[in-house]
Formats: structure tokens, sequence, C-alpha cells
């Protein structure tokens, strides 16, 4: 039984922790499996929690939760996609999601920032080919790409994002590199799907006025425009008006609140995916209910976050 808790407005905090107390109490999360991507956005979620309150057990509970991950999905290399047995390999846009995190952590306690450093610099020559692109999943041992897989969309993005926000100096020539493939993929690059477009937009919104930024925001929002179905809900592409995700909903809400549109939808799938039920696996899996709690509670994704006492 997955219990309903309100069509709450963004930004809202009771939300947050009422379902952060039933996810716990049903050992969804951060009890339960480790998942990288929804543990990055935990991680950020638990350190606005911190920012906000001021009560040391998100914090340390954030820094618990990167020990954690550490422990079952660290490797000599980089980091395991997932505890589960198919969730092997690792891919770059999970990492840089989870090198963000560590910057956000990193502003309460630098250590974390080092270690985001350390973690870049030790991916980055594996899974960049300079002037051409980003391999967008690699064997988990970092020994060569995943069969059957080339060079992601929008890791090049992710990576340049990351990195600045870690520190612009230490990481110079990596972020130089990732810049490079920026300016040759971008004037091309057409997202369509809605998970992609919503995160396009929240990378966008940190550097606003650079030319792939501004690109990239308006083809995002002219392509959302052409996915919105009038129940409540962005369509998984434009030629799938019938499929829908909630967790990807949850990533477009998050891209939108970032670049301050269409705040209406963005109220309005809240309201759709707190009450739909997919009748599969996602009803009850972390990375629905925890991108939900980014979705009404951004914090610290957005750049504009500033907490009383921050």
């Amino acid at each position: 039984m997955i219990p309903v808790f309100g069509s709450a407005p963004c930004d809202d905090t009771d939300y947050v922790l009422r379902k952060l107390a039933w996810m716990r109490d049903n050992k969804i999360w951060p009890n339960g499996r480790r998942y990288l991507w929804t543990d990055a956005f935990g991680v950020v979620l638990l350190v606005s929690l911190y920012a906000e309150r001021r009560q040391a057990e998100y914090l340390e509970t954030a820094k618990w939760l990167v020990a954690d991950v550490e422990r079952v999905l660290g490797r000599p290399r980089g980091i395991r996609i997932g505890e589960a047995a198919d969730r092997d390999g690792q891919y770059f846009h999970y990492l840089a999601m989870w090198l963000y995190a560590l910057a956000v952590l990193g502003r309460y306690d630098p250590s974390y920032r080092f270690k985001g450093v350390a973690l870049a610099r030790d991916v980055h020559e594996a899974f960049v080919i300079p002037e051409r692109g980003v391999w967008w999943k690699m064997q988990e041992d970092l020994s060569g790409p995943y069969p059957g897989f080339g060079f992601g969309g929008l890791d090049a993005f992710d990576g340049y994002l990351s990195y600045r926000l870690l520190d612009e100096a230490a990481l110079a020539p990596q972020i130089a590199e990732m810049h490079r493939l920026i300016e040759i993929s971008s004037p091309s690059l057409c997202i369509t799907q809605d998970l992609g477009i919503g995160m396009m937009l929240w990378m966008s919104h940190f550097f606003p006025q650079e030319q792939w930024a501004i690109t990239q925001r308006t083809r995002g929002l002219a392509m959302l425009e052409q996915m919105w179905v009038d129940d409540g809900y962005f369509c998984r592409e434009p030629r799938q008006r019938g499929v829908k995700y909630a967790f990807t909903n949850y990533g477009v809400s998050i891209g939108l609140q970032a670049v301050s549109a269409m705040p209406e939808r963005v109220r309005r799938l809240n309201e759709f995916f707190e009450h739909y039920r997919s009748g599969d696996e996602y009803d009850r899996e972390a990375i629905t209910h925890v991108m939900a709690c980014s979705s009404h509670h951004p914090g610290h994704l957005l750049r504009t976050f500033a907490p009383a006492g921050c």
C-alpha cells in the first residue's frame, strides 16, 4: 500500500519529512538497496534539510550515506551503478550526479569536495575520448566500454557542470576537455526524452549565459510543449503520449523549477503522480520517492537556494 502524502506545493518540507519517514519505516531508503542515481539525489536532499532546519541528524545521515555507497558500490576505480545484480558497470552521468552531491556536501565539510575531485580525476580518462565523446557506460573495472553502448549525448554536459562546481582550478584540464565536447555537440543536439530534457534544463541554470545553455534551454522548453498531456504529465517522448513515468516527470519538474518555467504544470504533475500507480516495481522503488521529494523540495539542486542562516 502506497500512501498519498497530499498534493503539496513545491518547496514543501513537511511533505518530504512524511515521505522520508514512510520510506525508512518500509526499508525503501536510505536503509534499502544502494543505487547511485537515487543516492546522489538523496544526499542533496538531506544536506538541503540540514541547511534549512539546522538539525545535525540530516548532515550525519548524508555522511553515513556517502560511506555506505562507497562500502557497497565503491570499486578500486569509480562506483558501480547499483547493488542489484542487473545494475553492474558504471554510468558516467550517474558518477557526475554523485560528484554534484559531493560538491553540495562539501559546502559544509570540505573533505567531501576533495573526495569528489579525486573521484573525477580517477574516472575521467577512462570515460572521455577527447574531441569525440564520453562513453555512456563502462565495464565495472573501467577497462573498456560496456558491450553494446556508445557515447552519451548529455555526458559531457554532466561532467562539465559537476567538475566546475567541485573545483574549477583543480579540474581545469578535465573541464576544458568537456567544454570542447560541448562546443562540438550542442549546436545539433536536440533532446526528446523527458528526463534528459529535465536534466539539461537543470544544468543550464548554473551557467545561464553560456551559449550551450541558451540553446539547450530554448530547445528543451519547446520540446516539452509538445510532450505535455492535459491529464497532468509529460510523456516519455513526443510520439509516446501514453507512456509516463513518475521519476522522470519529477526530473522534468526539477529542471523547470531551475529555469523558472511552467510552474502550473509542475504543480499539476506533482499532484498527478501523487495518486498515479503504475502497477509495477516503480511504485515502491526508492528512485520514485526520492525524486518526488526532490521535486517537492529541490533545495540545493537550485543555485538560488539560500535558507536563513546559511
